[in-house]
């Protein structure tokens, strides 16, 4: 895997980490929906998507799994597993599944 790879399974696990935080703080206060930040590999994204914690907890079911706006995709590093219209779930693929699983904060 090249540097490029590299950095954008960083970018990626940085986004999950926020979002772990984020779910935190929902389920906290009880809220319905939680505004979750993009997971995707541009670290400039900024956009946000509005889930359930069951929702963002189904993502998180798997540790290789991201949550996407549609259209912030990378073909041939992830694929798409399941488009729910406003929101996809990605599935990370070799060395980047690899990455991601090793990053997981709810592993190890």
């Amino acid at each position: 895997m090249g540097e490029d790879e590299r950095r954008v399974g960083i970018n990626e696990s940085a986004f999950r980490e926020v979002n772990e935080r984020i779910e935190e703080l929902g389920e906290r206060f009880e809220t319905a929906e939680v505004e979750f930040v993009c997971e995707c590999a541009n670290s400039g994204c900024t956009e946000r998507l509005n889930l359930t914690t069951g929702e963002y907890e189904h993502v998180r079911s798997e540790p290789d799994r991201f949550l996407l706006v549609p259209g912030h995709e990378r073909p041939g590093t992830e694929r798409v597993v399941e488009d729910h219209g406003r929101y996809l779930v990605v599935e990370k693929l070799g060395e980047a599944g690899e990455i991601a699983e090793a990053s997981d904060p709810r592993s190890g």
